[in-house]
């Protein structure tokens, strides 16, 4: 997979995965990790899938409908490529943060929905709910932040509480924050999502 690998300063410091949102690029949310955390590893990596040009980490079928063979599938893709990316550039494979936006936030859900010890933690930003009907693994442990506009045409408010409460019954330690904004990544939810990881 493309990608970008930005070795830290502190090896004791978890490695982020930035994962852009449809259309975006490996480039996109570098700047995001400069908020969250300036000392730690960085891997932004770009989707393998192309929508009428557009990068992304899945196909869809519509908009709000996953092909869910096919999420299913780049997600154990993008698992793999984390195994792989962890030993040729010698970083904890336990200790992966995920900073996703949209797109990129559905996919690192999905490494959580499938996989018990893909991430130690992602915050999501306007995310949805990967799958429905399946039985999460054990999430205990692990932790989520979930960032949701309350006008958001691409993610009902109903996504992020349902995401939430799902996580949360897999074992996962959630928290949400609102925003009164519709699906743009505001600098203020960044700040937000900077503070719930000072505290992991």
């Amino acid at each position: 997979m493309r990608h970008i690998f930005q070795q830290g300063t502190n090896p004791d410091k978890p490695t982020l995965l930035l994962l852009h949102g449809t259309g975006g690029t490996e480039q996109d949310l570098l700047p995001l990790a400069e908020i969250i955390d300036k000392e730690a590893n960085v891997l932004s990596v770009r989707g393998n899938v192309l929508e009428n040009g557009m990068p992304r980490y899945f196909k869809r079928l519509a908009e709000g409908v996953f092909d869910e063979e096919d999420l299913i599938f780049r997600t154990q893709e993008l698992n793999e490529f984390l195994d792989e990316a962890a030993v040729k550039y010698e970083f904890d494979r336990n200790n992966i943060v995920a900073v996703g936006y949209s797109n990129g936030a559905n996919i690192a859900a999905s490494l959580m929905f499938h996989y018990q010890d893909a991430l130690r933690g992602a915050s999501l930003h306007h995310p949805m709910v990967p799958r429905r009907g399946i039985e999460l693994p054990d999430l205990t442990g692990t932790h989520a932040f979930i960032s949701a506009g309350t006008n958001d045409p691409i993610c009902p408010a109903q996504e992020s509480e349902d995401l939430k409460e799902l996580l949360e019954n897999a074992g996962a330690n959630v928290k949400i924050h609102w925003e009164d904004r519709g699906h743009q990544l505001t600098i203020s939810e960044v700040r937000a999502a900077a503070a719930w990881y000072q505290g992991l």
